[in-house]
């Protein structure tokens, strides 16, 4: 919600594909997340800047492997800093920037198999909430939006003060 209420835009295109999909103030069921892209992108773009656990779970090498010049031992304990590469600019164009757009048309995903956004981790230790979280997060922000029109308590477009929204009904 902070990144649309700082981002009209996106809000605004959220907001319009929810209107013709679903209709204004209507619920949403689970089985329209499939025909809301947009809303699917605001999500994956969410979670590429704002991962739920910015350091994923430690695992340990298997075997000795050389990464960029590195060796990393076999057993040694390895942690994926998920936050570093939601912000790599060698992965992502403006990567400080909320573009739910970047993923309009991506097969991009979060379901473990794309190393670039794995907020939910991948392989045999993915998150095993991660069907359940997803589902919940897109109806919940989807319903957030579509049930209500939001203001900046103060008009202030600082993302890293509070957030103070203000939700007005939508009839």
């Amino acid at each position: 919600m902070a990144e649309l209420v700082h981002n009209p835009h996106a809000m605004l295109k959220a907001k319009e594909e929810l209107q013709q999909i679903i209709g204004i103030g209507n619920p949403i069921e689970e089985s329209d997340i499939t025909r809301l892209p947009y809303l699917q992108a605001v999500v994956k773009e969410t979670l590429r800047m704002h991962p739920s656990a910015p350091l994923l779970l430690p695992k340990k090498a298997r075997v000795d492997v050389k990464i960029h010049g590195y060796t990393i031992p076999q057993g040694a304990q390895v942690v994926i800093n998920e936050w570093a590469i939601g912000r790599n600019p060698n992965i992502w164009d403006n990567p400080n920037s909320f573009l739910p757009e970047r993923f309009l048309g991506s097969e991009i995903n979060f379901n473990g198999q794309n190393f670039q956004l794995t907020p939910f981790g991948g392989g045999r230790r993915i998150c095993p909430g991660m069907p359940l979280a997803t589902k919940m997060i897109h109806m919940m922000l989807g319903s957030l939006i579509n049930f209500f029109d939001w203001k900046l308590e103060s008009g202030d477009r600082d993302i890293n003060q509070p957030l103070r929204a203000i939700p007005i009904r939508v009839n």
